[in-house]
């Protein structure tokens, strides 16, 4: 049996970081996983995520966090990103800006690299490099760590998602999409070896928008006038999938994930960063 990766989709809010809580201990179990990252680009009130929440992640069994364009949001983050080797931030961000763009982790089976990139399209506040020149240029690095590789990518428009995805094609383990917050059906091992996803879907409220409370949002969207949401809290539930990599670095199989978490959030049930 090759290197099994658990991933999880976006976490969102405090439903989401409750729902890991709740869920992965036996999740991790029994999926075998030997490494579990997750995307935390969401975790602190909906929109990038704080020195606690990063801290309190790792402790609660994620190996590794990945953000995205929300990777700075939070003050108190940008002098975490030198001290938490769990923490991963877009690998095209200029030179001298802190934190890793890709790191090798070990796992019982072997390392395995887990990097990550951020598209272009859709970001107004980040304007990062071109990720597909990126990759062309560190991937021989890359490599150098493992032939298991992980390539998280994020960004706005399933187009960019997808040609990252037919791009990287045989030169990485597997390309697995976030932003959309919302689970495709399009999991698949291509015959070079290459599992992908267009969206990783979300850790959080499945009654919301996106895991942002609905109504709030549905207010935004009939009146034109930006709201800045909360996030939602009913029906946490764990979205996500299963990667397994051989040791020759092409994977083996990719399997959607969709836990829901059968005690409902609430104020006072552990859902907070300061357990």
């Amino acid at each position: 049996m090759g290197i099994r990766i658990l991933y999880i989709g976006e976490i969102v809010g405090r439903a989401g970081v409750f729902a890991v809580k709740k869920l992965l201990p036996a999740l991790r179990r029994e999926t075998g996983a030997d490494l579990v990252v997750a995307c935390a680009n969401g975790a602190t009130g909906g929109s990038g995520i704080g020195k606690a929440h990063s801290v309190y992640l790792r402790k609660l069994g994620i190996d590794v966090l990945t953000t995205g364009e929300a990777a700075f949001y939070k003050k108190d983050i940008v002098e975490a990103f030198p001290k938490s080797p769990w923490l991963l931030r877009p690998l095209n961000y200029p030179p001298g800006v802190p934190g890793r763009g890709f790191r090798a982790y070990r796992t019982p089976k072997g390392p395995v690299v887990v990097a990550q990139l951020l598209g272009q399209a859709g970001f107004p506040r980040v304007h990062l490099e071109n990720p597909f020149h990126v990759l062309d240029a560190a991937l021989p690095t890359i490599l150098e760590g493992s032939k298991a590789v992980l390539l998280d990518f994020r960004a706005a428009t399933t187009a960019e998602r997808r040609a990252m995805a037919r791009y990287a094609d045989g030169r990485v383990s597997a390309v697995l999409g976030s932003y959309g917050r919302a689970l495709s059906a399009d999991a698949e091992v291509s015959p070079a070896g290459t599992a992908s996803m267009t969206d990783t879907g979300r850790t959080g409220s499945l009654m919301s928008v996106g895991g942002m409370d609905a109504a709030t949002r549905i207010h935004e969207y009939r009146s034109g006038v930006p709201v800045w949401a909360k996030d939602s809290s009913e029906r946490p539930e764990l979205q996500g999938c299963v990667v397994e990599i051989g040791t020759d670095g092409r994977a083996a199989s990719i399997e959607t994930l969709r836990v829901p978490c059968e005690e409902e959030f609430g104020e006072g049930t552990g859902h907070s960063d300061q357990g």
